[in-house]
């Protein structure tokens, strides 16, 4: 488990299945994924809980917030993603979970860089990216299943590097 000020974030469990489906149902926090199509199928819950997802929930009045995820993406690299619930956008969540997942993947998993990925579109959580320390790191163009609006912009991948997290400014 880790704690920040106002999160736990702890690995999924099969009690999360009812806030997983309610979470993925909801077209505008599914809009930068899918379009709005909900994807979630309850057959997928073992391999989110063995796959590095991690359920977010309030330390104040233990609600479930969404998941953040930290999994391997290619050799030194951790792929860090998130989806909360949109009563929880704003709130500065995403970013606080993001770091916590970043300290943790230099601090106790060893790894080389943390990189995030996103269509170019997505503006709020490029922006989740850059207050998390991560830069900019190459522009390019995924095959999705879904048309998104906004998607011929491309995609664009965030990063952050062990020596550029070590010269962070402290917090």
């Amino acid at each position: 488990m880790i704690h920040t000020a106002r999160l736990l974030l702890r690995g999924l469990a099969e009690d999360d299945l009812d806030e997983l489906v309610a979470l993925d149902a909801d077209p505008e926090v599914m809009f930068f994924v899918t379009g709005g199509v909900p994807e979630f199928q309850p057959a997928d819950l073992p391999v989110l809980i063995a796959g590095g997802h991690w359920a977010a929930v309030e330390r104040a009045g233990d609600r479930f917030v969404g998941w953040f995820h930290l999994r391997p993406s290619s050799p030194g690299d951790l792929e860090l993603g998130y989806r909360l619930r949109r009563e929880f956008w704003g709130r500065g969540y995403a970013t606080e979970g993001s770091l916590a997942l970043i300290d943790h993947a230099f601090t106790l998993l060893g790894a080389d860089r943390v990189v995030a990925e996103t269509l170019v579109a997505h503006t709020a959580s490029r922006r989740v990216m850059e207050k998390a320390g991560m830069v900019e790191s190459r522009r390019f163009r995924a095959d999705w299943p879904y048309r998104i609006p906004g998607d011929e912009a491309g995609d664009v991948q965030y990063a952050i590097t062990r020596e550029q997290w070590e010269r962070r400014p402290a917090r």
